[in-house]
């Protein structure tokens, strides 16, 4: 597991039953995010590439090989394009948060939060706007999205709404899914049973 996190072993809810904890992601050691960001532009590009391909087999048939191999080529060299861009951007946020993504969670029966320190946001936000723009100017989809992608610094999820929940035990990780909500808990070994039991005690519409 390539995180840390503060305190003891135990978690101890506040007066109103609100469990805390805090954790630190090395985003150097773990690139879990950058293949968050990579999987959603990958998704994006290939949607893409077959409304083309079934828009030319409208116009020329399916027996146009070469339109289909030119297609292909052109998606093959943008899908290296950006995943370089994307890599870049990525490590230039690794900088800029020295190495980590860290974060502060807050659980109860209603749902949890995952929300970035309030350094490290404001990091995030400037650094998004910075990249958005420059993307924007270039006209690279990539660079634009992933400014925009990183802008979002926190995320809730109410228990009620949640369909599945896996458990990745040796990377610390939690998925809370909902339809669209698609929640990351990190949590150090010593809590991980005790956060995933609750979570899953909480989601009355989980799938078992």
């Amino acid at each position: 597991m390539n995180g840390k996190q503060s305190g003891g072993a135990n978690l101890t809810p506040d007066e109103k039953g609100v469990y805390r904890w805090h954790y630190e992601l090395n985003l150097l050691k773990d690139y879990s995010i950058f293949f968050l960001i990579w999987r959603i532009f990958f998704i994006i590009l290939t949607a893409g590439f077959l409304i083309v391909i079934f828009a030319d087999v409208g116009r020329f048939g399916v027996s146009n090989h070469s339109r289909f191999l030119e297609n292909l080529t052109f998606y093959g060299y943008f899908l290296l394009g950006m995943t370089a861009v994307t890599l870049i951007g990525y490590l230039i946020y690794a900088a800029v948060m020295r190495g980590k993504y860290c974060v502060d969670f807050e659980m109860d029966k209603k749902g949890i939060l995952h929300k970035q320190t309030e350094e490290q946001a404001n990091k995030a936000k400037t650094l998004s706007k910075l990249t958005a723009a420059a993307g924007a100017a270039s006209g690279r989809l990539s660079a634009a999205g992933a400014g925009l992608a990183a802008a979002r610094t926190e995320m809730y999820s109410d228990f009620s709404k949640v369909k599945k929940v896996k458990a990745y035990p040796a990377r610390g990780l939690i998925k809370v899914n909902g339809v669209f909500n698609r929640n990351r808990i990190y949590v150090d070994k010593a809590r991980f049973s005790f956060v995933l039991s609750y979570i899953q005690d909480h989601c009355p519409e989980m799938k078992k």
